[in-house]
């Protein structure tokens, strides 16, 4: 069985580019009125021809979410795990570079991290963590997972790319989902960003979700880190990507999420700002596209944009969140991995959700209905 690689060494960086700026404003209509979306319609919405019609797509892109998925928003929050990583990023607050205080959460940490995050209603946990795969490997997450199944109803990772056994370790105790991020499918420059550790590797990082799939995990994640390289053609690339996924393990759900490069200690600066009308335009270019897609918005958002994106296709949305390990209570001063722009409460996000007329969802899955039976 093959792997995204082949289908990926197929199309090239440039050429993708180019025919982003060849799109005309018929080809974007042409692409609205088909009732069967393919990759060279996304690209078309995507293109910069696209935003011209982006009123018309925000319509579009409400119709059909709410088809879909109705008026309600899931409610997740981020646990940091810990900030040791063995990596250099130009991009992030804790590469290896970065003089800076690591934490790792012991097991009574991992609890009372647990319970303030319980006290908040949490029952969609993300466990994060730097990439040290002698800190924090595929023990220490099989412990951490054990201690807090009882307590919530899904738990997603977003760690350092797994082998496909330690994915299927991960899945039998419980696992919902998992998140990777290539970054950038740039590969050109992609070393530039990554100078040091395993994720200088872009081939082994590329074919991580292939990984997941294999692993039978029943939800993968993906994005790119919007400021490093053109969006679009990284966008492209990513949904290129999830296209193959969605054909080839298609037992499995996919979300798609939109990380904007946001201030960290000791980072470069973003090569280029996204503005909040470009992000709405991808977004809105993913659901017209694919309607099964889920969508997530995290806290690195501002107020404003989150508060309009509820009715323009957003699924899922973090809250409250901290992201640094032990930010909820054990270590509040510990280094960030990035700032947060949002730093309303769950409570008050729920509050925003319902005065939109949408239901904020807290719990909407159980491990029973799943065949789940947890390792001994």
């Amino acid at each position: 069985m093959g792997t995204f690689r082949h289908i990926f060494e197929h199309y090239h960086w440039d050429e993708v580019k180019t025919r982003l700026e060849k799109v005309t404003i018929s080809d974007v209509l042409n692409s609205l009125q088909k009732n069967h979306k393919t990759l060279d319609d996304f690209l078309n919405l995507l293109s910069p021809a696209a935003a011209e019609k982006l009123e018309l797509m925000a319509k579009m892109t409400r119709a059909a979410t709410q088809k879909r998925f109705g008026k309600t928003i899931q409610l997740y929050a981020p646990m940091y795990l810990s900030n040791e990583c063995q990596n250099i990023c130009t991009y992030c607050g804790f590469s290896l570079d970065n003089a800076l205080r690591r934490k790792t959460l012991s097991d009574t940490e991992i609890m009372v991290e647990a319970s303030v995050l319980k006290s908040m209603e949490v029952n969609h946990v993300l466990l994060v963590s730097g990439e040290a795969n002698k800190t924090v490997g595929i023990s220490y997450f099989r412990n951490a997972i054990r201690l807090l199944r009882p307590h919530f109803a899904n738990i997603s990772i977003e760690v350092q790319p797994l082998s496909e056994e330690e994915y299927s370790m991960l899945h039998q105790e419980g696992v919902h989902s998992v998140l990777v991020y290539q970054e950038t499918y740039h590969q050109e420059v992609y070393k530039e960003y990554h100078p040091k550790g395993k994720k200088s590797n872009f081939h082994f990082r590329l074919e991580t979700p292939d990984r997941i799939g294999k692993a039978g995990i029943h939800k993968i994640g993906l994005g790119v880190l919007l400021g490093l390289e053109d969006w679009r053609v990284d966008s492209f690339f990513n949904a290129l990507h999830i296209d193959y996924l969605q054909k080839t393990y298609w037992k499995s759900r996919f979300s798609v999420s939109f990380p904007r490069l946001r201030p960290a200690e000791g980072i470069i600066e973003p090569n280029f700002i996204m503005e909040d009308k470009d992000l709405l335009q991808l977004i809105c270019a993913y659901r017209i596209w694919n309607e099964d897609l889920e969508i997530s918005i995290s806290t690195r958002e501002n107020e404003k944009f989150r508060d309009h994106i509820i009715s323009l296709g957003a699924t899922a949305m973090s809250a409250g969140s901290k992201t640094n390990p032990g930010g909820y209570a054990v270590d509040k001063e510990s280094l960030e991995q990035f700032e947060t722009s949002d730093d309303r409460s769950m409570e008050e996000i729920r509050r925003v959700i319902e005065r939109a007329g949408y239901d904020p969802v807290m719990k909407d899955w159980e491990p029973v209905y799943s065949g789940f039976i947890p390792t001994i």
